[in-house]
């Protein structure tokens, strides 16, 4: 089956299907059918994938045409819909198929690659032999020709002794006849010796008859050893190259898997994988003998889940490939990071106020992480949540300011981000935009305060403490038995009320985060309060900016004090929450700087803070 037909060619075959069966020849000798009738599909192993109409169609719209009842249109909306939900069902198939066709297209792919390289590996083979084999004929050739050459000078100087010997028989022969033809006795007799001497002399030489050199050639069997293991070569595996570990890709990672893949940069055979990994301790020195165990995990593919693994751990990873051969070398080695565990959301240090919110938490891993994303939802007026969440993502330290919308409830979570992927969300906090939301800064109370747990209270006990017993620091009060709330640094209106008692001696008003800690509340220019002082004869109430207060007096005590901070404004004002009274209102107070809300208390007693309140109408006026 061709791919293309499969992948590429499909959707023209389904547009060419369509178009078919919606033909107006056709559609003139059948009824109307719905735009929304389904089709379905048959894939073979020779053909493309091809789609046929069901039979029968969509009944008409209009039921009274067809003489329908009111059932019948019932059923023809069942209908359409079971229509609907098995026209999805179908696109759900046709989506899979698609990714099926298109799985083999890279597997078809993959094959002809392979096959390519095995033939090119196979004709390099096929060209080294006949390298191998021309250099043996041509070794054979030359030592054929040397010996060729030391035969044929053999039997040349042979025959050049024969020839010499031949020569002198004949010279002999010659003389002994021209002695025997002489005439003269006396010449006979006088030649006749030295002849007989030559002639025994030349007799006793002898004359070697035989061949001087074997017409045989010596011809060794050839050396085809190194031929025959490239041959056999051809069908051996090598062993394979050492594998490239990848590095680690994002959102590869839960708090305890990690996804790991890896390479070959060669056209090595291998059967299976085996990867190692452990855990990178810091606290491990160099040369520690205490290494982490390493596991390992055989597998065939080029990649691997590694579960069992500890959260926002940092793990080193190699991998080596085997096959019938042997193991290859081992990979360099290469650090993946697993997810880190939720963020713990420190409540006691979240604040928020009508138009945002301040989010504080803790990392609570052991390794840095990347960033954290925040994320939050609104709350239906029912207390559902409205299923649509939004991500504040890169936030790189453990706190966060959202901009958030006046008079809702936020359902907000925290997930911390590395390289690996993001945590679970911890746990859901809710966070109220009704009205200002903060709690009282325990670092910065005075030594003989106690702060209740919900972080509301505070208490100033009878025990008086030795100056040597208190612990003080930069940011704690010392004079004044004093503390501040964990205001959040946004410039809009915010209220908060104080609940009191009659016989407690107080203060209660802002101060900026600098504000002098040896001296009293109001009592200096970084500071505005409201003062409480029980008199033998009545309650006195004073307003205090830098030492300085009017001159007024309030003839019903309040109980439940409003305090109404307008940045905007530049204003500071208090209520009589009980009467709905105002009492005081500081203008023009050109706030810089942020300030915290700060309370006291000069004699024994206790003084508990309401926020979360929706600010009266009266407060803003």
């Amino acid at each position: 089956m061709d791919l293309y037909e499969l992948s590429g060619g499909r959707l023209g075959v389904i547009a060419e299907e369509a178009e078919h069966h919606e033909s107006p020849s056709s559609t003139m000798n059948r009824p109307t059918r719905d735009v929304s009738s389904f089709q379905r599909f048959s894939v073979g192993t020779n053909e493309s994938l091809e789609f046929q109409p069901c039979e029968g169609s969509t009944p008409s719209t209009t039921g009274a045409d067809d003489g329908l009842d009111d059932d019948d249109v019932f059923k023809e909306g069942d209908t359409e819909r079971e229509i609907d939900k098995t026209r999805n069902l179908l696109q759900g198939k046709v989506a899979e198929m698609e990714n099926f066709a298109g799985h083999l297209e890279e597997i078809f792919l993959t094959v002809e690659e392979n096959f390519g390289r095995q033939e090119q590996n196979l004709e390099q083979h096929y060209n080294d032999v006949l390298q191998t084999l021309s250099q043996r004929y041509d070794e054979r050739a030359a030592t054929l020709e040397e010996e060729k050459k030391s035969k044929l000078e053999a039997l040349y100087n042979q025959l050049l002794s024969c020839g010499q010997a031949l020569d002198a028989s004949k010279e002999l022969i010659e003389t002994a006849q021209e002695i025997y033809r002489s005439q003269d006795k006396r010449l006979f007799l006088k030649a006749v010796t030295p002849a007989i001497q030559r002639i025994e002399e030349f007799a006793k030489e002898e004359t070697d008859l035989t061949l001087s050199t074997s017409l045989e050639f010596n011809t060794p069997p050839p050396d085809l050893s190194e031929v025959k293991t490239m041959m056999d070569s051809i069908n051996v595996v090598p062993a394979p190259s050492a594998p490239v570990i990848n590095p680690q890709m994002p959102n590869s990672a839960s708090q305890t898997s990690l996804r790991v893949c890896w390479s070959l940069f060669s056209d090595d055979t291998v059967e299976y994988y085996e990867l190692y990994y452990r855990p990178v301790l810091e606290d491990t020195l160099a040369d520690s003998t205490c290494t982490p165990y390493v596991s390992k995990v055989k597998v065939k593919e080029t990649h691997c889940t590694v579960t069992d693994l500890l959260p926002n751990a940092q793990y080193e990873l190699w991998v080596t490939a085997t096959n019938t051969t042997g193991i290859s070398p081992a990979s360099e080695k290469a650090l993946y990071m697993t997810v880190p565990s939720p963020p713990m959301i420190k409540q006691r240090e979240c604040s928020s106020c009508p138009e945002a919110a301040m989010i504080r938490w803790e990392s609570g891993n052991a390794n840095p992480v990347d960033s954290y994303t925040v994320e939050l939802s609104k709350m239906g007026t029912d207390g559902t949540e409205s299923g649509v969440t939004e991500s504040i993502v890169a936030v790189p330290a453990c706190q966060c300011l959202i901009q958030l919308q006046p008079g809702r409830r936020y359902l907000i979570s925290v997930r911390a981000v590395n390289i690996g992927g993001p945590s679970d969300r911890s746990d859901v906090i809710t966070v109220s935009t009704i009205g200002t939301f903060f709690h009282l800064l325990e670092d910065t109370a005075h030594p003989c305060l106690s702060i209740s747990e919900d972080g509301f209270t505070m208490f100033y006990g009878d025990e008086e403490l030795p100056i040597s017993a208190m612990a003080f620091d930069d940011s704690t009060f010392t004079r004044c038995v004093a503390v501040l709330g964990d205001l959040i640094a946004v410039r809009c209106r915010h209220y908060w009320e104080v609940e009191v008692d009659d016989g407690t001696e107080f203060r209660i008003g802002v101060a900026f985060e600098d504000a002098e800690r040896n001296s009293y509340l109001g009592a200096n220019s970084s500071s505005w309060c409201m003062r409480h002082i029980l008199t033998p004869t009545r309650h006195k109430y004073e307003f205090l900016h830098n030492g300085w207060s009017p001159d007024l007096r309030i003839t019903v005590n309040p109980l439940r004090i409003g305090v109404a901070l307008d940045y905007e404004r530049g204003t500071l004002s208090f209520f009589n929450v009980d009467l709905e009274q105002h009492l005081h209102t500081f203008f023009h107070c050109h706030f810089q700087n942020y300030v915290y809300p700060c309370f006291s208390l000069d004699n024994t007693g206790a003084l508990t803070v309401h926020n979360s309140i929706e600010a009266p109408e009266y407060a803003f006026i």
